[in-house]
This record gives structure tokens, C-alpha cells and sequence, in this order.
């Protein structure tokens, strides 16, 4: 078998982390490669199936990468996650939906492009502080935290992106500064190992990049079921999942879940990589690839 593990131009080689799959592949009979997701001059066919990892500019390039999932899809090539499972997933919208049957999330406000709404109508007197951030983005990308006191200079600044792309305002919870945000991992359905996030001091953001502190934890029982529930909410087979979120007294307040191309933390969860083989390994079995 011969897969196309997904990154791009930045990462041609992917992520050290990730890199450390292909060997283990290999000791399967799988010969695993690093293929950057937009290179014209690939030849899809080759493939028997594609795995995400580190397509990490896709948000950026939102119409070719549309267009690419078209023309994979079309060609009958596997991918993990599905397509499908990747077309729901990369609008944060999503959030609507799973809230609607009965998933706690964070307190959001889903802002249409083009809203002529005046934010000051939108945002509930109670939110002393509100997150920005894009439904089609990655990463901290246009992600502001501001105080209810801005949002007539944020509509101003963000005239132009409101205009042209659909957003998420939600409310800041002090909890993620103290308490981080809680990432729980999943490999085709089953738990694999849960990692949590603090920012640094005087920052929101998580992400190592901004100087997140990352520490691998064992989350009792009630919240692994919680994020079970989560991803009950998702009908497609997955190969991996991540749910994102903040425990507030037990509480597990859903952020994200991401099934494109989150971090796994391999580097962390003993196994963690190996894991991901062995399921990758009987996805494909009962595919009969």
C-alpha cells in the first residue's frame, strides 16, 4: 500500500513529530510519504489513500482548497479523515449544530458576512470580553480578544473581513488563563491520551507558538465520557479526532473539535504514534484496501 501523508509548502517534509510515522508505516509494508497538498505536479493516482497531518495553510487558500477536495474526491482516492468529514468541519459553524443537539459550547454568536447587525445588538451586556475569530481559519488566524468597550473600533477594523467572510464572537471565560484548554484525543472512536493547554501570562492564546504550555493529563471519567458525546455527535468513521474545550466545574465547554489537521501530541502520549499505525492499519482492513 502507498499513502500521501498531507502537508504543506512550508512543512514539505512535515513535522518532526509527524516524520516519525513514516518509519513505523514502513514496518507495516506501508510505504508513507510526505506530499504537499497544492503541488501541481503530483499524481494523485499513485496514492491509495491520503492521511492530514500538516495542511496547515488551507484556510488561506480557500477556493483551491475546495477545488482540490473536488478533484480527490472525484478520483475515488481514500482520504482520513473523509472528505465529507472535512468539508463539514473546516467551517466552524459546525458549532450551531452540535449545540443544537444538546452539546455545551462556549456562549457564541454566529455572525453572517455581509451582517449589517451593529455588534453592541449582538453581544449580551453580561460579556465583559469577547473572542473574534473567522469560521474559516486555523491556528489564531484573525483571532482578537477584545473588551465589550471596543467593539464599535473592532466593526470598524473588521469592516472589511466581515464583509467577506463569516465569524464566531464568543464569550471569554477568565477560567482558560488558570485552568488552560483541555485537548482530548481519539484514534478511529477510542481514547488515546488527553493534553492540556495554559497560555503564558497577559495571552489567551494556547498554541506553543504564542508560548502555551502543554502538559499530558488523565481526565476522570465523566469528562472522557462527555467528550465521547461530543464525537457521537460525528455518524463517519474517523480516523483521529480532537476535542477542544475548557472544563468548567466538571463541565466540559466545548471550543472546537478538530478532524482536518489538529496536533495529536505524539511527542507526549507514549505510543501515541504507534496507535495511530494499528488504527490506520485496521481502518484499512475492514476497507478491504
Amino acid at each position: 500500500m502507498k499513502i500521501g501523508i498531507l502537508t504543506c509548502a512550508r512543512l514539505p517534509e512535515l513535522l518532526p513529530s509527524d516524520q516519525k510515522l513514516i518509519p513505523l508505516f514502513a514496518k507495516e509494508n506501508v510505504f508513507a510519504k510526505a506530499v504537499i497538498w497544492d503541488d501541481i505536479s503530483v499524481d494523485w493516482s499513485e496514492f491509495d489513500a491520503l492521511i492530514f497531518r500538516n495542511t496547515w495553510d488551507y484556510y488561506q487558500k480557500e477556493t483551491a482548497f475546495n477545488s482540490w477536495l473536488d478533484k480527490i474526491e472525484s478520483l475515488g482516492i481514500k482520504t482520513f479523515n473523509p472528505i465529507s468529514v472535512i468539508q463539514q468541519n473546516k467551517h466552524k459553524f459546525y458549532l450551531k449544530e452540535l449545540e443544537k443537539e444538546g452539546i455545551l459550547i462556549l456562549p457564541t454568536i454566529f455572525l453572517e458576512k455581509n451582517s449589517t447587525s451593529n455588534l453592541y445588538d449582538l453581544i449580551p451586556e453580561s460579556w465583559e470580553k469577547i473572542v473574534i475569530k473567522p469560521a474559516f481559519s486555523a491556528g489564531s488566524y484573525l483571532t482578537k480578544l477584545i473588551d465589550r468597550s471596543e467593539l464599535t473600533s473592532i466593526q470598524t477594523e473588521f469592516k472589511e473581513h466581515f464583509a467577506t467572510k463569516d465569524f464566531l464572537l464568543q464569550e471569554f471565560r477568565p477560567e482558560i488563563k488558570e485552568l488552560g484548554e483541555t485537548s482530548f484525543i481519539f484514534f478511529n472512536g477510542k481514547f488515546s491520551h488527553a493534553v492540556n493547554k495554559k497560555p503564558v501570562e497577559n495571552d489567551f492564546r494556547v498554541q506553543i507558538q504564542y508560548g502555551g504550555k502543554y502538559t499530558l493529563i488523565q481526565p476522570n471519567d465523566d469528562l472522557l465520557h462527555q467528550a465521547e458525546l461530543v464525537l457521537s455527535k460525528i455518524p463517519e468513521q474517523m480516523l483521529y479526532a480532537r476535542v477542544d474545550g475548557i472544563v468548567i466545574d466538571n463541565k466540559l465547554h466545548l471550543m472546537e473539535i478538530e478532524l482536518i489537521e489538529p496536533d495529536l501530541y505524539f511527542d507526549l502520549a507514549k505510543g501515541a504514534r504507534e496507535r495511530f499505525v494499528e488504527c490506520f492499519l485496521k481502518v484499512t482492513e475492514k476497507l478491504r484496501f
